[in-house]
Parts: C-alpha cells; sequence; structure tokens
C-alpha cells in the first residue's frame, strides 16, 4: 500500500501551486493587499484536480493530509461522532456592516470579507475572517445532502481554527412545509428503520410508504428527518448577500454588498446548538485541528436565489470522509486496489474434479 500511496502523492507534481482555499484570510491562506488582485483557486472538484487527487497537488508534499489524515472533513453529521455544544457553551459575536463589504470570487467559491466578529467556544477566542458557500452541502445532515452549506471561518492568535457550518435548504414555500410535516406525523412507527451501515447507530428513516404529491414534494425540498431545523422564512441576509453573486461571475472578480445585518445571522445560530468535532479544512491543504461546529439550525433561501449561486458557484462540494479517528478513505481505496490487482494476477486455481 505504501507504494501505491507514494505514486498518488507525485503522480501530479507538475499541477499548479494551489493558492487561496476555504481557510483565505488565516495565516494558511493569507488575504491579499488592498487593491491587490484576488488569488484564484487551481484546484477543482473534478478530474485531476479533483479531491481524489489533492495530494498530489503542490508536489504532493503540502497537501498529504488530504490522502492520508485520519481527521477529515466534510462527515456525515450522525450519533455518536460529535459532542453536542448549547447556546450557552458558546459566545458569538459578528459586527453588522452597514457599509457592506467584499465579496470574491476564488474560482472554487464565492466569499464575503469579514469587518470584526469574535466566537468563544473550546475555551478560546476565535476572531471572525470570512463566510463562502459550498454547493450542494458538504456535511451531510443524518445522511441527507442539503442543497447549500455556509462556512464561517473564525482564527485565533495562536492560529488555530474554528469554522461554523449552516446547512441553506431551498425554501419552498408553506404548502410543502405543511405537507411534510403531515407525512411525517401519519408515518406508523412500524415504518421506521435503519438503512446503512456505519460505525456508529443512525436515527431512524421513514421506510417505503404509499407515496403522494406531498410526499414527493417533501422529498424535493429535501425536507427529510434531519437533525437540522429549519427556520420560518427566507434569510434576509443570505438573500441580500447572494442577490449580487452574477456581479462576480467571473473568478477573480469582486463586489461591494449592500449593508449586511449580522444580527440575525448570530440570532438564529443561537437559537439552536451545535454539532462539534475535530476535522480538518475541506479544501488542500486538508489541515487538521479545526474545531468544526456544525449548526441544527438550518436557513433558508429562494429557489431562484440558489440558482443563481449555482450558476455562478456550481459544484464545491468535497466527499464525505471516513468517521473521525479511522483510516483516510483514499488510503483504504488505494489498499483495496492493491488487493484486487493482486486476485486478478495471481493464477487461476484448477476446479477439482469430482
Amino acid at each position: 500500500m505504501s507504494t501505491l500511496i507514494a505514486r498518488i502523492l507525485i503522480v501530479a507534481a507538475s499541477v499548479t501551486h494551489v493558492s487561496a482555499s476555504c481557510a483565505y484570510g488565516t495565516h494558511l491562506s493569507p488575504r491579499a493587499e488592498e487593491g491587490a488582485p484576488i488569488e484564484v483557486n487551481t484546484f477543482g472538484y473534478t478530474g485531476v484536480i479533483g479531491p481524489l487527487n489533492w495530494a498530489a497537488l503542490d508536489g504532493g508534499a503540502a497537501n498529504v493530509l488530504c490522502a492520508t489524515g485520519q481527521h477529515q472533513s466534510p462527515i456525515d453529521m450522525v450519533d455518536g461522532v460529535f459532542q453536542t455544544l448549547t447556546a450557552a457553551d458558546v459566545k458569538l459575536q459578528i459586527n453588522d456592516m452597514p457599509e457592506g463589504t467584499e465579496f470574491e470570487n476564488l474560482g472554487t467559491t464565492v466569499e464575503v470579507v469579514s469587518k470584526g466578529g469574535s466566537l468563544e467556544a473550546g475555551g478560546k477566542t476565535y476572531e471572525f475572517k470570512q463566510f463562502h458557500f459550498h454547493l450542494p452541502s458538504e456535511h451531510l445532515d443524518n445522511g441527507t445532502s442539503i442543497a447549500m452549506e455556509m462556512h464561517m471561518v473564525f482564527q485565533t492568535p495562536e492560529e488555530d481554527i474554528a469554522v461554523i457550518g449552516v446547512f441553506v435548504d431551498l425554501d419552498t414555500g408553506v404548502a410543502a412545509a405543511a405537507d411534510a410535516a403531515a407525512a411525517q406525523a401519519i408515518t406508523p412507527p412500524a415504518a421506521k428503520r435503519n438503512i446503512g451501515h456505519h460505525p456508529h447507530s443512525r436515527r431512524g428513516e421513514v421506510a417505503s410508504a404509499p407515496r403522494t404529491d406531498s410526499h414527493l414534494r417533501a422529498i424535493v425540498g429535501f425536507l427529510t428527518t434531519s437533525l437540522a431545523t429549519v427556520t420560518g422564512s427566507s434569510s434576509a441576509l443570505l438573500e441580500t448577500v447572494l442577490a449580487q453573486v452574477q456581479e462576480i461571475a467571473s473568478p477573480g472578480s469582486v463586489a461591494k454588498t449592500q449593508p449586511l445585518v449580522m444580527s440575525e445571522l448570530v440570532d438564529t445560530l443561537l437559537a439552536g446548538s451545535f454539532q462539534s468535532y475535530s476535522g480538518s479544512l475541506t479544501t488542500p491543504p486538508c489541515s487538521e485541528g479545526v474545531m468544526w461546529l456544525v449548526s441544527t439550525q438550518k436557513l433558508k433561501i429562494q429557489t431562484a436565489t440558489f440558482e443563481k449561486a449555482r450558476s455562478v458557484i456550481g459544484f464545491n462540494a468535497r466527499y464525505p470522509q471516513n468517521t473521525p479517528g479511522f483510516n483516510n478513505l483514499l488510503a483504504v481505496g488505494a489498499q483495496s486496489a492493491v488487493a484486487a490487482k493482486e486476485a486478478a494476477a495471481a493464477p487461476a486455481v484448477p476446479a477439482v474434479k469430482a
């Protein structure tokens, strides 16, 4: 296995240097000087610059954890893999931005630059740096992929990083939500079962049941059983930010947002709790030791807003990683590939005649 892993790490050593990442604005990816061109990411999400080959970018050294780390992110947020932090365990303060702020296209995501704020959690105080978006969500909500995910990046003076992950769902309207609630209410207990295999048990999921239009609308609207709670209406903050996303359609472009009221977001997040675990950046260099706090509060945006964001961002989600503490999935896959190759090369054993 070690030989194959070594080959993985050098197979694309000639690929261009990886620049800005989801840690843009931190010590891992310092922000460019004011007025300087925006750094555009050179990694991607498909082909030889995608997640399966991130470890080979930058000469195969800087991003080695992408292929070998055992505490990688994102993961499936199921019972048993995280610690729940209540609002009392967290202090979150984010400054409003009455004059707006920079809204940048980094090539693999769009990012809003912070104008101040802090997070206190786990005995550390972090400074708010920026927030950006992934489409679809990178973390899974109890096995369910959500339309988008917002990452709020923080850093301490000692260069520790924390990220608040917030699921962003689609505002499909009151009718769809009511239908979904009704569908759950009439589902008999016997119709619930566990699906799939995971080292930790998953919450019960709805088994096959008579399908109605309301069931289908619930599925399309991602209104499935989950560990997160959907807020009542579309987020004014996200609608304001993403209304301008087409102004930065070109990688490296930047625009000025309208005034942003961050208190709405803070109040929403502190109305719920946080699912915390120690993971990594979800982009190169995949650095570990990142404190993740995935909010149980989902934000919502209008479908038209989502479509605008998708037209600019496209697909930018890393695949779910192994359970924290277990072998990296790329190492597991490499080992399986070696075993399969050896099995294929082994001479066939003649059948024993009776």
